[in-house]
């Protein structure tokens, strides 16, 4: 049976011998811990005796309470029941903003199903007992995805439906049954790329497989070689082998004509022969093939390399985690099959560009969903936070940065979904067709929006927004590294010219 004290047995607990507090109705035993406290000794014992809840929450995320809980709490005040619970793994925040319209209970959506609300939940517990855990950690180290992850992932085939809908998940066992793999959809897709991202960690965000999601899928569509393609898709998504997108050089970034790598056919056309380098590679520095765009004899392709001894990768150093595997490779005449050719032979523009879509579309919903994210934060901080003598948020400016974050948050997501609903209702070539400009248009200013939201939150939170560790960590974390979704996947200058050029080339004549 848990052990009681009143507030005045606490009071006298005041000495070196025995210091304790009181934090949320409980009583902590903190003598023990005065030299080892992150903070010093000090702090601890100018609360000795005391409550000193609003002290606490007033520097300390609620996490830091779970980590010593068990090792410091040694009972309750005496008729007294805590006020705050940790929720269990999988459960909605209640916080206003903080998740998508779709799952708030008092709202409804026309786009979501049961089945969507079951993957949903299904995909949170999943990320929040054995992503989360593993992604703070190689976020903090640096060092790349675990096999053991990987595994999990796949046997559930999480991998598989990082892909998106198709035939490639039929057959499969999904999250324990969370769906059947004909349901699927995009905007099942959405909702996983949006659950994996709450994870917290961008590095380790783009290291969990990004590089296969994002070049796994082109192989299915435009490999040729039936026999090679099944063999290629089952290591990859069984998590035996991994894959990376290789387009961007030193030479060309958003310039994909500008590419200067080479693949020469040998005279008998059964191979080409590749030479060139790749920058700035996502999982490069792990990944057993590399889906390399190449220029050709008369214009452009797409190979299927697989790592050999003449395929070299460097890691990248960049400004988040090296979880990513960001690599520079070099090809120095690597032998590759011809029949490794994705498409047809000088026509690989089709292929990438076609394959850019539902990259940007990944990227979207994982910058709205990180957003989202720090809205939360930031109504968390505001909340809790006591400054000249009130707290934040009865400050008429952090409304303001309030009301302002959370309108781009509820516009990004709107117009996601109905994207997402378009996919749906889309065969892949109307997808190609139709929607790289609207798709481009919401990267670009969903990437603008994030800065602006990045910003407002680093103010709301003062110093602690520009530290790695405690309460504005999330909030540093988003603020150094928004401008990859900015930058990767195409700068938001050049998506959204895109966007104005390919609705120009739909303009209606008789309007002239």
């Amino acid at each position: 049976m848990a052990k009681t004290f009143t507030r005045d047995e606490v009071a006298q607990r005041t000495t070196e011998d025995a210091i304790w507090c009181i934090i949320d109705h409980r009583v902590y035993d903190l003598t023990d811990f005065l030299d080892a406290h992150p903070g010093g000794n000090v702090v601890l014992q100018q609360v000795a005796g005391k409550d000193a809840t609003s002290e606490f929450y007033n520097l300390h995320r609620q996490e830091v309470l779970d980590k010593y809980k068990d090792s410091l709490c040694i009972g309750t005040v005496a008729g007294e029941t805590p006020d705050i619970h940790t929720p269990e793994p999988g459960s909605l925040s209640e916080v206003p903003y903080a998740e998508p319209l779709w799952l708030r209970k008092q709202f409804r959506s026309p786009y979501y199903k049961e089945s969507h609300r079951k993957l949903q939940r299904a995909v949170r517990e999943f990320t929040d007992r054995y992503i989360t855990p593993e992604a703070q950690e190689k976020e903090r180290d640096g060092t790349y995805i675990s096999q053991g992850l990987i595994d999990r992932m796949a046997e559930t085939n999480v991998l598989a439906m990082r892909l998106g809908p198709g035939k490639h998940l039929h057959g499969r066992t999904l999250l324990g049954g969370a769906i059947e793999p004909e349901e699927f959809d995009y905007l099942h897709d959405l909702v996983i790329a949006q659950e994996l991202v709450r994870a917290n960690a961008r590095g380790f965000q783009d290291g969990n497989m990004a590089g296969m999601a994002i070049s796994l899928t082109a192989v299915q569509q435009w490999l040729r070689n039936v026999p090679l393609r099944e063999r290629i898709n089952e290591e990859v998504l069984s998590g035996k082998k991994k894959m990376c997108l290789a387009i961007t050089e030193a030479f060309a970034g958003s310039d994909v004509a500008g590419l200067k790598t080479t693949a020469t056919k040998t005279p008998d056309g059964k191979h080409y022969i590749v030479n060139g380098t790749k920058k700035w590679i996502t999982n490069g520095m792990f990944a057993d093939y590399f889906v390399t765009g190449c220029r050709t004899e008369k214009g452009f392709s797409v190979l299927l390399i697989p790592r050999d001894d003449n395929v070299e990768t460097k890691q990248i150093k960049t400004s988040y985690s090296t979880a990513a595997g960001t690599a520079y490779v070099q090809f120095d005449n690597v032998k590759v099959p011809a029949d490794h050719l994705l498409g047809e032979e000088h026509k690989g523009f089709t292929v990438i560009m076609s394959n850019f879509n539902h990259e940007r579309f990944m990227m979207v919903c994982g910058v709205v969903r990180m957003s989202m994210t720090v809205v939360e934060e930031c109504l968390k901080w505001c909340n809790q936070r006591i400054v000249f003598g009130k707290k934040l948020v009865e400050q008429p400016v952090m409304r303001q940065k309030l009301a302002r974050m959370i309108s781009l948050c509820e516009s990004n997501q709107a117009w996601l979904e109905s994207i997402a609903y378009q996919m749906c209702n889309m065969t892949y070539a109307e997808q190609a067709s139709n929607l790289g400009g609207p798709i481009g248009l919401l990267k670009s200013f969903a990437t603008h929006s994030a800065q602006e939201i990045a910003d407002h939150a680093t103010n709301i939170f003062g110093g602690r927004g520009i530290t790695q560790t405690g309460m504005g960590k999330v909030i540093e974390m988003f603020h150094r590294t928004y401008k990859f979704d900015a930058i990767l996947g195409g700068t938001e200058e050049i998506l959204a010219d895109l966007g104005v050029r390919q609705a120009m080339k739909k303009f209606p004549k008789a309007m002239l």
